[in-house]
């Protein structure tokens, strides 16, 4: 895992190709076809005014924050793209993937074995709870909100606890929200929380936080290609300092978040 200072505020500077890891032409195609009415419903499930709590956890990022790990813009970029590149945000994201089509073709044998592994993949405690208490209240919200009949079938298929992304990946589907944007904004929603909770605990100023958000574009873009083409028997993460972080969380004196 990257520690404070690594990569220095020129890899925040550095001119970036938006999209350097191009979709597969069938996901490019599936991407232009994103609709307002899919867009409208992607907005509002990953905004962060959705009340699913998301504000209140930072995967252990409030322990790296004390521990000097991440103390300014730079490191808490290359922490960032740690995480989602190999950590808990590639996993959440081909969690995501196999749920969506699991729903799409209506396979609960396929989506029970992805509801399970994705929270058997929680590395603490507080990451089982972070994952878990967001899951239950999507489902809640959407369900009241936005209901649709895989939602409705979702505990005939699995009626174990729904990690996040499995939940956010029924609702896509259930809606049917085409795969690949449904991912990629997914995995913004992510980059973007945990850059809120760095910006209220390092602290940095806004601006600071948006810039890690415009530098972290391919790394979002390139994992959320990546997961797609991965089976649940090759998932996995090397992140392993925000594992520890996560951990260590648990047990820190002073907390603001719940992870």
């Amino acid at each position: 895992m990257a520690r404070s200072g690594e990569g220095g505020r020129a890899s925040l500077d550095r001119p970036r190709s938006p999209h350097p890891t191009p979709l597969p032409k069938g996901e490019r195609e599936q991407t232009r076809a994103l609709g307002e009415a899919a867009l409208y419903r992607l907005m509002a499930w990953l905004s962060p005014a959705y009340p699913i709590g998301a504000f209140s956890y930072s995967s252990g990022m409030e322990w790296a924050v004390e521990a000097g790990d991440i103390a300014d813009a730079a490191a808490l970029q290359a922490w960032l793209a740690v995480m989602i590149s190999a950590g808990s945000g590639f996993c959440d994201a081909v969690f995501f993937a196999h749920a969506h089509r699991a729903v799409a073709d209506e396979d609960d044998a396929a989506f029970a074995a992805v509801a399970e592994l994705a929270v058997a993949f929680a590395s603490s405690k507080e990451r089982h709870l972070e994952t878990t208490a967001q899951g239950r209240a999507f489902l809640d919200t959407t369900r009241a909100a936005w209901p649709c009949a895989a939602l409705g079938r979702l505990p005939a298929a699995w009626n174990g606890e729904v990690a996040l992304p499995v939940a956010v990946g029924v609702a896509c589907a259930g809606h049917g929200l085409p795969l690949a944007p449904s991912l990629s904004t997914y995995l913004h929603a992510t980059a973007a929380n945990l850059i809120s909770a760095g910006v209220r605990l390092i602290p940095l100023g806004q601006t600071d936080g948006q810039r890690a958000l415009a530098a972290l574009e391919p790394v979002v873009a390139a994992t959320a290609a990546r997961a797609l083409a991965t089976s649940l028997d090759d998932v996995g993460g090397a992140a392993f300092r925000a594992d520890i972080a996560s951990m260590r969380h648990e047990t820190q004196y002073t907390r603001l978040f719940r992870s």
